[in-house]
């Protein structure tokens, strides 16, 4: 099995490699690594108290965020290395003031997770909800090296729990303890011999009650929405727009959309303003006239979607037509009602706001109408949805402070 691991990494790093030609992510994710060890070992060589931070990409980067600087403000000896593992993440929070240094993380090789470990040396490590590298585990089990993983669930679906699973469950045995999101993860650990688990649920509903608190202020948004109803659409794809823009296109209401799409490439946004057939203006270099006069606001750029939802009154999560719907919680922490696609079920936050009735998913675009005419309609029944959507964030801080009392 580990020689079947050794080499599905080796064929990822070959694959990503050759798409760096004619791919702009895979292309950063190669020269992001381009002599990374001797960036490395320069910056951290006279460094003793460092302690490691790794994060799959910028979802996960925000989800740890809350315990990086809760650790950094009560742990103020140490140094903290922030790594990871996809541009996503890297290109967008490489300047990020919480951590003292910030790399790409080298490949899972043998060689390159000892080298790594052995530059760092890390007196502890923590993993965000969904990382396994398996050298890199043992390499710091191998060093006795205090090592958590936080906010993750567990599925029964997962190798970790199958008859076969046997080398994947090894790789759990280096963790000291596991911070799990819900009772299921705590009893399949515990269903395989781990007894070492809290459930200290999720702490992104730290990062987004932060979020609202600290949101920046968005002049040309404020003026674009004129006190008018406006419906925040954040992270959409295609298939997304498709039903968003002929809803835009045939309303004969006086409402105003904001649409911030998940790639905000240059072909991306010139698609979806084609789209569009009434007056649209991009958000970066509008004047205040385009900006007025405008019905439809298209996000040009990356870093506001989190400060766009104090502007809006309904809001619309994209990806449930592909892999899975996006963040809802930071709508949700606005009080604001919800809407998805219908690939929402391996959130669990979605599948709870669609309980509380704060949240409603739709699968075709006649549903999305009447989904959205309700709440654009009925003020009621829109201040109520909001309203329990942040009741629910608030219900569910505190799961850093819980996670950093028990380390």
């Amino acid at each position: 099995m580990v020689l079947f691991y050794n080499l599905s990494i080796r064929f990822y790093v070959l694959v990503v490699r050759i798409a760096a030609f004619f791919n702009p992510k895979a292309k950063q994710w190669v020269d992001g690594r381009k002599n990374l060890f001797s960036k490395i070992e320069a910056a951290v060589k006279d460094e003793e108290n460092l302690v490691w931070f790794h994060s799959a990409s910028l979802g996960e980067f925000e989800q740890g965020r809350p315990v990086i600087e809760k650790f950094k403000e009560e742990h103020p000896e140490y140094k903290i290395v922030l790594t990871f593992f996809s541009p996503s993440g890297y290109e967008v929070r490489n300047n990020y003031a919480g951590a003292d240094f910030i790399f790409y993380l080298p490949a899972d090789f043998p060689s390159y997770a000892r080298k790594f470990v052995d530059l760092i040396n890390p007196k502890m490590a923590f993993f965000i909800k969904y990382e396994f590298w398996n050298h890199y585990l043992k390499e710091l089990k191998k060093r006795n090296v205090p090592t958590y993983i936080f906010s993750t669930i567990f599925r029964p679906s997962q190798l970790f729990f199958k008859p076969w699973g046997g080398f994947h469950r090894r790789m759990l045995s280096a963790f000291t303890h596991f911070f799990v999101q819900n009772q299921e993860s705590e009893d399949l650990l515990n269903g395989i011999g781990f007894k070492n688990v809290s459930i200290a649920g999720d702490t992104r509903f730290d990062r987004v009650y932060s979020i609202a608190t600290g949101s920046k202020s968005l002049p040309e948004v404020e003026g674009f929405s004129q006190g008018r109803l406006v419906l925040i659409a954040g992270s959409t794809w295609p298939k997304d727009e498709e039903f968003l823009i002929k809803y835009i296109n045939t309303s004969e209401n006086n409402y105003k959309y904001i649409i911030a799409a998940h790639e905000v490439d240059e072909n991306h946004i010139n698609n979806i303003v084609a789209q569009i057939e009434k007056p649209w203006v991009r958000y970066t270099n509008a004047s205040k006239e385009e900006i007025d006069a405008a019905e439809v606001l298209v996000i040009d750029c990356i870093g506001v979607l989190s400060s766009l939802y104090r502007y809006g009154d309904v809001s619309y999560i994209g990806g449930g037509f592909g892999r899975g719907i996006h963040n809802t919680l930071e709508a949700a922490t606005f009080g604001l009602p919800i809407i998805f696609g219908p690939n929402y079920r391996k959130f669990q936050e979605a599948k709870d706001l669609i309980k509380l009735g704060s949240s409603s998913y739709y699968e075709k675009y006649e549903d999305l109408k009447i989904l959205l005419d309700n709440y654009f309609e009925n003020e009621n029944e829109r201040q109520l949805s909001g309203q329990k959507s942040k009741k629910y964030v608030d219900s569910k801080r505190g799961a850093s402070a819980q996670i950093l009392s028990l380390i």
